[in-house]
């Protein structure tokens, strides 16, 4: 057996294609329809894709903060991480034993006066003709919620919020712990000779998106407190919900604050007229504070993004993607903008290399 000559057969098989002009044509279709098939998979696993791009979007906070001890701490980066993770649970636990029972009972009742300001405002806009009546606004919500997306419905359940936090927490917490080994197998993916573009941009992105939360942090933090004291000051119900709820809504620009400023001044309202006009006062005042104070103080070291920019993709994410695709609308954004930078400076470089050649 070992003795036999083995026949090779030599010349090309009879199904090759040898043609050279139909063998690109048939690369360029492969190129298309792997494209096509990638926006197919995008499509169909738009959901996991999120969760897993708020796990990136929560490590990168917790990168912030781990950095952010490095510089006061001469210690390992798994030890920082430990203590920024006790900070927070610390912080949250503080919170909710010092003010909890106060919080609950606070949105319960902020819950019943929204509904209570809601109907009459909508039974006022029906009585002057600007929409239409009670049945047909029950027939059109019932339109839109049923149009909404398969994201927003398995999120909108109080289980599957949970479940979505718990996994963007685990997703954040274990790329915080190592981030090199998931930077090392994204580089991977790469041809090697773009990796140390790659690289390069991918630490741009990374840096842009550590400004933007920190930017974010400090906005939320300084309208939290000052809508919370400001409304405390003025005798307006809820303050300490209505502060809480100011200072998350903050994290979504634009939208977060046309929802928190409607909320205050539709409880500011359901404690009188001189309540309400108080809540709008205070609600300008904040607004103005923030945009010509703090938003610029932020902004020369976070990310400066155009406002206009930041809504439209907001309007098109929480269309497309729903509630989580709205609050991960800046960070996208921000994210698209620095490789699309990072690429147009590589563009510059090439230029200018290629006219000194000359």
């Amino acid at each position: 057996m070992s003795g036999e000559r083995v026949e090779v057969v030599t010349g090309a098989s009879p199904h090759e294609i040898r043609n050279p002009e139909t063998r690109r044509e048939i690369r360029r279709a492969a190129v298309w329809l792997g494209m096509a098939s990638a926006i197919a998979m995008v499509v169909l696993l738009i959901q996991p894709l999120l969760i897993i791009f708020a796990g990136l979007v929560f490590a990168a906070l917790l990168d912030g903060g781990v950095r952010l001890l490095g510089r006061a701490l001469p210690i390992g980066r798994g030890w920082r991480l430990l203590i920024v993770c006790l900070l927070t649970v610390a912080f949250l636990a503080a919170t909710f034993y010092i003010a909890g029972v106060q919080i609950t009972e606070q949105v319960n009742q902020l819950r019943s006066t929204v509904e209570v300001q809601g109907a009459r405002i909508a039974g006022w806009l029906v009585q002057q003709g600007l929409i239409p009546g009670a049945n047909d606004l029950t027939s059109l919500a019932r339109e839109a919620l049923s149009s909404v997306g398969r994201l927003t419905s398995w999120v909108g359940t109080a289980f599957g919020a949970l479940t979505t936090m718990f996994m963007i927490m685990v997703i954040g917490l274990f790329v915080a712990i190592d981030p090199n080994v998931y930077d090392r197998g994204l580089q991977w993916m790469v041809p090697e000779d773009n990796r140390r573009e790659f690289a390069l941009t991918i630490r741009a992105m990374g840096k842009t998106l550590r400004r933007l939360l920190a930017g974010r942090l400090v906005g939320m933090a300084a309208e939290g407190v000052l809508v919370g004291v400001a409304l405390a000051l003025a005798g307006v119900p809820m303050a300490l919900i209505l502060g809480i709820l100011t200072g998350l809504l903050a994290f979504i620009p634009n939208v977060g604050a046309f929802i928190a400023g409607a909320l205050t001044i539709a409880v500011g309202f359901s404690a009188g007229v001189h309540t309400g006009f108080a809540a709008i006062g205070i609600y300008v005042a904040v607004q103005l504070f923030d945009g010509y104070v703090v938003i610029p103080m932020v902004a020369k070291r976070a990310v400066d993004l155009p406002p206009a920019l930041t809504l439209g993709t907001q309007i098109l994410a929480s269309a497309l993607f729903g509630i989580l695709g709205l609050a991960l609308a800046d960070p996208m954004t921000a994210l698209i903008k620095t490789a699309m930078e990072r690429r147009s400076e590589q563009v510059d470089d090439e230029d200018a290399a290629a006219t000194e050649a000359l």
